[in-house]
């Protein structure tokens, strides 16, 4: 059941979310990657709403059952690139922070597949679904219920 209902947000507060959200989707970020990192972030913060949604965003552009089921386990698998793996890693350590910076093991693969510029949006990406997370678990929204575009 939901704590706080979609009404009960005080306007332009996921108006002004959406902003830095068109922002990141608009920069040259590939959007299956964008949403790799949306749902692998939203497993680790038990986001069961944000699970749903960018499951089946991810299924609607064309992933796979196999690196969809096995994201959560992604260090063990051979189903993802070298730059989804710097990704990947880089989500989970800016996720879970133990009060030290980023270390440059973490942070230096990212280089081999990215401007800077990308790094940047790539952090914010992050950190925005970790924003989303956090918002969800409080509010409760229902999972199950987000349907994609199309």
């Amino acid at each position: 059941m939901e704590q706080i209902s979609y009404n009960e947000i005080p306007q332009g507060m996921f108006e002004n979310l959406r902003v830095i959200e068109d922002s990141i989707d608009n920069s040259s970020l590939e959007t299956k990657l964008l949403e790799l990192i949306r749902l692998r972030v939203s497993q680790k913060n038990g986001c069961a709403y944000c699970v749903d949604m960018h499951y089946k965003e991810l299924k609607h552009a064309g992933e796979t059952e196999l690196r969809l089921s096995s994201l959560c386990v992604w260090e063990e698998t051979p189903y993802f690139t070298d730059k989804e793996r710097a990704v990947l890693n880089f989500a989970d350590k800016l996720t879970k922070l133990n009060r030290a910076p980023i270390a440059p093991k973490d942070y230096n693969p990212l280089l081999n597949h990215f401007s800077k510029a990308e790094i940047c949006y790539l952090t914010l990406a992050i950190t925005q679904i970790n924003t989303w997370n956090r918002l969800m678990k409080t509010f409760q929204f229902t999972p199950g219920n987000y349907k994609t575009n199309n």
